[in-house]
């Protein structure tokens, strides 16, 4: 391990390499809307306007995908889609002709859109939130009205 000294004190580069970086520098904060207190419940309520527009406390549900988000705002934020995914995929396989298909294609366009913006940093989120589609019509008129708009304003 390197040392700087000054005077009589040595102090290891490591240390202060880990102080250094133990600040926020580098990411950025969460937005307060997509702390979800309630995780799942917070969005699969923002979803029921769909396909209108949809946003907790304001912020839509792609802001809350940042790009140097600390690790685990990533983790809170993703749990929270993808819980919502799967309770909305189980409810289109039953019924795929309700509302839970809009509000899922409108979830699944607003992970791509906030996810487009990250540079990686979301694409393991996308990745499951899309897995929950298994056995769902993704051609049905209704997840694909709600897709497009959680893709234009999502």
């Amino acid at each position: 391990m390197q040392r700087i000294t000054r005077g009589t004190g040595a102090i290891p580069l490591g240390v202060v390499l880990l102080v250094a970086g133990c600040g926020r520098g580098g990411t950025a904060d969460l937005p307060a809307a997509c702390q979800f207190p309630d995780g799942a419940r917070t969005v699969r309520s923002a979803l029921a306007n769909a396909p209108g527009a949809v946003s907790v406390d304001g912020t839509p549900l792609s802001k809350c995908l940042v790009r140097e988000a600390d690790p685990a705002d990533v983790q809170s934020v993703g749990a929270a889609y993808v819980d919502a995914a799967s309770d909305l995929a189980t409810r289109v396989r039953a019924n795929s002709h309700d509302a839970a298909a809009v509000q899922l294609g409108y979830l699944v366009g607003a992970v791509r859109r906030g996810a487009s913006k990250t540079a990686g940093i979301h694409y393991e989120l996308e990745r499951r939130v899309e897995q929950e589609l298994n056995g769902v019509d993704v051609r049905s008129p209704e997840f694909a009205r709600g897709e497009r708009a959680g893709e234009a304003s999502g």
